[in-house]
């Protein structure tokens, strides 16, 4: 009798098929799924959020030392392992003309704390890690050429990314959410003039024009005429936001987020004007270890610098000692929650100072409130450019940010030899005069100096 080939081939798939069932069913049949020691240690606490703290968010690593790695280099001090679950970012049915939904978005973002792209890589952050602070407003060509350059970071993968936004934009959340290269958070400021258009801290159609004159403005019976700068003037809403959004962002990101409670490493402040160097975490971590040595009354290590002359060739590896002036230290800011404290409880000095900028106000603060001034280490071969010709204090006639944006990667490129430094070291200090700055006024409005205080009231 002949054996067809099919029909033996049939045969044998019908066998392997039965086995496979059977060694299924004893699988099951002797499997005792009230036992955890029978699961995987992690997949368990995945599965059981009750024990396992939150789903999303793992601050501290207490109940997870079965399987926490261990490090030699800094402690490790919050973990969320890969494959944990995790939600998107924000709807996308929220109308832009509609205030109402854009606040019920803003307040659920804010309060779930979702951070993306977890899935791929998990969080650790340690004693030496670096996590980003983007400060957001409404430019979103330059933000995608500062994402750009981030996706060409080292370590960016072990870098938590937190973009704050005081402004809410379909346009802005894209580009956010297009990162695929490293765990991101977005965070929204709730009280902003784009929620309140025509009312405090947006424009009130009877608040008092900029120049009229105090005795003018108290006949009209303006909302604020009692309350104009130290110049004479009344405030301008676009100005004040920004400085209102920078101590936002640093209460709600050191006291507020449930990822940072723990966390005790650098956080690094950056606007969305920016491009960074691709070895900016790198050459930021051996400086926290010269501080260390060479400078332990430092509190900031700062990454930028507006020297027209960048030599990398002989500068990439050398840093600067001075004390923090507005002019010359606001770029690229890295510090840790010691001087955020320090900030906090100069909160009443840094709200009433009349000076529409933070960083004027900073060096205030600096000089007359927090102890020991703002000792620092600048790097002397900048690892982030500033690309913005347009913005608050930038008006030039040129805003095409691809321009500049080729003229700093021209730069980065011709520079990559040098990157990367082996060794840093101190080299000089800044011979600066410091001075308590003149406040630049815009900010005499009693409304203004209560909101910046109900930031970090109670903190």
């Amino acid at each position: 009798m002949r054996v067809r080939p099919s029909r033996l081939l049939r045969s044998l798939f019908l066998v392997v098929l039965i086995l496979f069932v059977m060694l299924n069913m004893h699988v099951l049949l002797n499997f005792n799924s009230h036992h955890p020691a029978s699961i995987d240690p992690l997949l368990y606490k995945l599965r059981n959020p009750d024990i396992f703290i939150n789903p999303h968010v793992q601050v501290g690593h207490e109940k997870l030392d079965s399987f926490t790695p261990q490090s030699n280099e800094a402690k490790l001090e919050v973990f969320i392992p890969p494959l944990m679950y995790n939600q998107t970012f924000s709807k996308g049915d929220v109308q832009e003309n509609n205030l109402t939904q854009i606040k019920l978005e803003i307040d659920r973002v804010n309060r779930e704390q979702f951070i993306h792209n977890l899935h791929k890589f998990g969080l650790k952050l340690k004693t030496d890690s670096v996590v980003m602070v983007i400060q957001v407003h409404d430019r979103a060509q330059y933000l995608q050429i500062l994402v750009d350059s981030l996706r060409k970071v080292k370590k960016i993968e072990e870098t938590l990314v937190i973009f704050s936004h005081d402004v809410y934009s379909e346009a802005l959340n894209k580009i956010v959410q297009s990162i695929d290269f490293c765990p991101v958070m977005q965070i929204f400021m709730p009280v902003t003039a784009q929620l309140h258009p025509k009312e405090f801290p947006g424009e009130h159609p009877n608040d008092c024009p900029r120049n009229i004159k105090k005795a003018e403005a108290a006949t009209k019976k303006c909302n604020n005429w009692e309350h104009p700068d130290k110049y004479g003037h009344y405030r301008e809403a676009k100005y004040c936001q920004t400085k209102h959004h920078w101590l936002w962002k640093l209460h709600h990101v050191f006291d507020e987020l449930d990822v940072m409670k723990n966390y005790t490493g650098q956080v690094l402040l950056l606007e969305e004007d920016y491009y960074l160097a691709p070895d900016i975490i790198t050459t930021l971590q051996m400086t926290l270890n010269l501080k260390k040595k060479e400078c332990k009354d430092c509190r900031m290590i700062t990454a930028g610098n507006y020297d027209k002359a960048q030599i990398f060739s002989s500068n990439a590896g050398k840093m600067e000692l001075a004390s923090w002036i507005s002019s010359r230290h606001n770029m690229g800011m890295t510090f840790a929650r010691d001087l955020w404290n320090e900030i906090k409880k100069c909160a009443k000095e840094f709200c009433n100072f009349d000076d529409y900028n933070w960083d004027w106000t900073l060096q205030h603060l600096s000089m007359k409130c927090i102890p020991g001034q703002i000792k620092l280490l600048k790097m002397k071969a900048t690892r982030v450019f500033h690309m913005g010709d347009c913005g608050v204090h930038h008006k030039g006639k040129n805003c095409n940010p691809q321009v500049k944006k080729a003229q700093v990667e021209n730069q980065i490129n011709q520079n990559l030899k040098h990157l990367f430094p082996n060794v840093v070291s101190v080299n000089g200090q800044s011979r600066f005069k410091l001075r308590d700055p003149k406040p630049n006024g815009g900010w005499g409005d009693i409304r203004d100096r209560n909101l910046c205080l109900s930031f970090v009231d109670g903190a």
